[in-house]
């Protein structure tokens, strides 16, 4: 794609002649500093003719980048690396993963490169990586390349997430190379910038437990607390304190996922960061009508990262990140395989209790009303709590059940909460196949609203604060994508950009953005692992 796209005020790469400054990138790279042995030095491969399509202005701001001189054609050429900005030090991190349950000792960045570090103007430290940038000495067969479609929907899932309040990596920019990449047929070519709080995975600690490089990973410990725990510096047991820690921060994560109908599609252990921040927008999707068992990912045959499933799933990554840590814990095995299962035994109730503060929210409670509860099964339910929140967890858990058995769009269910929450049910009543199903819930959410004494419409307020109306709705963003790859035209992409940036604002002209696919789309809709 030599051309610029259609609606964006594209950039082609820099002239090698020219007089103009090169942007700043104020780097501070610490990763590349204390941590050699845990990565490649490496070199981005040029390419013929890069164009920039997409800067995400604010996220540069953000950074304490200047977004106007890299919104050019000096910024062209870093962000399809054929210039490396000064002060980048260039590489591929290593790691290895358990994908889909088998180990596999030696992943590593295979198309990604960590180029530096920046500490952003709220003195976060951030990573700027590419992504599609060519061969690395992880690369095994690939070519290291991107093509276009992957890497627009990671920047558009990336901004999606981060506008609905979840922790996630995000895109700084994205651009076309001019060459053409080959998957099941010639693609489009492309390399995406991405921000992180760091690409710290728990399949990092594994590359080097496997190796038996217990002191490498103790350096990671500290390394890993030093940047995102800063809390634990002083602990006794740090190996032990930060699994507790990354823990904490996993159930919370999940607890979010499940609240805005995300699927991950491959929470591979090497796609877990120790940060807390989703990470790897490959086969993902949001889930339509309410379903534990919704899988997208073309290559989950078996379910394994279902919706109802991610909970589990993520305790047992936990638990394999708790195998790498295990030698850390002292010099007593016995003991140390106590604290470290307590650890994982704990998981469930860490996420029950982030699920229920999640679930409050939609449902527009306080936190605790003295109501009878009763029992009920609940899609990606894991543990069970008592008294109050027992009560609450039920009220939860009894609405997805409803909404599952009716086959009601998650989404859409949450959000017309609002109106039934002044009086109008019918639009919630009719995602439903059996419209009277919900009249039973619908009289005791009334009554445990009313013990935190909200005014009507200071409920319905809170309730569209809470629940989005607009997410990526999967009809959308294929057709956004396929705009972009097959007619280079980047219009509808940045249409449904913009409605995603403020998900829980309704606004004109955005209507379509917010109806479901049509239940037949859905049934065979599959996503890929692209990036």
């Amino acid at each position: 794609m030599a051309e610029p796209l259609a609606g964006m005020a594209a950039h082609p790469a820099a002239d090698t002649h020219t007089t103009a400054p090169a942007p700043h990138f104020p780097f501070d790279n610490r990763f590349a500093r204390d941590m050699a042995g845990f990565y490649a030095p490496v070199q981005p491969e040029a390419v013929p003719r890069p164009v920039l399509l997409k800067l995400n202005r604010a996220l540069a701001t953000d950074l304490g980048l200047d977004a106007g001189a890299l919104d050019s054609p000096a910024g062209a050429a870093i962000f399809a690396g054929n210039q490396v900005p000064e002060g980048a030090t260039p590489l591929a991190q290593a790691y290895a993963g358990h994908q889909f349950g088998g180990f596999s000792p030696q992943l590593g960045d295979g198309r990604a490169l960590l180029l530096g570090e920046v500490v952003d103007r709220f003195g976060q430290r951030r990573d700027i990586a590419l992504k599609g940038s060519g061969r690395t000495p992880f690369s095994r067969s690939g070519d290291g390349k991107a093509a276009l479609g992957p890497v627009l929907r990671e920047y558009l899932m990336g901004e999606a997430m981060h506008a609905l309040g979840i922790p996630t990596t995000r895109a700084l920019a994205a651009a076309t190379t001019g060459e053409q990449v080959y998957r099941e047929r010639p693609l489009p070519g492309a390399v995406l910038t991405r921000v992180a709080a760091s690409h710290i995975r728990v399949g990092t600690f594994q590359f080097f437990a496997a190796r038996g490089r217990h002191d490498d990973v103790r350096r990671l410990v500290h390394h890993v607390i030093q940047r995102h725990y800063p809390e634990l510096a002083a602990s006794p047991q740090p190996a032990l304190a930060l699994l507790q820690a990354v823990a904490e921060r996993q159930a919370a994560l999940i607890a979010r996922w499940m609240g805005v109908g995300f699927i991950h599609g491959v929470m591979n252990t090497d796609n877990m960061t120790l940060s807390g921040e989703t990470i790897d927008y490959g086969p993902c999707a949001f889930m339509e009508h309410t379903d534990a068992a919704a899988v997208f990912s073309s290559i989950d045959h078996h379910g394994r990262y279902a919706y109802g499933q991610q909970p589990l799933i993520a305790r047992w990554n936990i638990a394999r990140l708790a195998e790498c840590l295990l030698p850390l814990m002292g010099d007593d095995e016995a003991q140390a395989v106590t604290d470290a299962t307590a650890v994982i035994d704990a998981f469930p109730a860490l996420y029950q209790a982030q699920w229920l503060k999640v679930m409050r929210a939609k449902l527009g409670l306080a936190a605790a009303a003295g109501v009878a509860a009763r029992g009920a099964a609940h899609v990606g339910s894991v543990a069970h709590v008592s008294g109050n929140d027992a009560a609450d967890q039920a009220l939860a858990e009894d609405f997805l059940a409803v909404l599952e058995t009716q086959h009601a769009d998650f989404t859409l269910a949450f959000r017309h909460l609002a109106e039934a929450a002044e009086g109008q049910a019918t639009s919630l009543k009719a995602l439903l196949a059996e419209p009277a199903a919900l009249d039973g819930w619908l009289l005791r959410w009334h009554a445990r609203a009313a013990h935190d004494a909200l005014p009507p419409a200071q409920h319905a307020q809170a309730l569209r604060r809470a629940n989005p109306l607009y997410i990526p709705r999967n009809h959308q963003v294929e057709a956004a994508l396929a705009a972009a790859v097959e007619r280079g035209d980047l219009d509808p992409f940045n249409r449904l950009l913009a409605a995603l940036q403020q998900p829980f604002d309704e606004r004109p002209g955005l209507a379509a953005y917010a109806e479901p696919a049509p239940a037949s789309q859905t049934a065979s809709y599959r996503t890929f692992c692209g990036t």
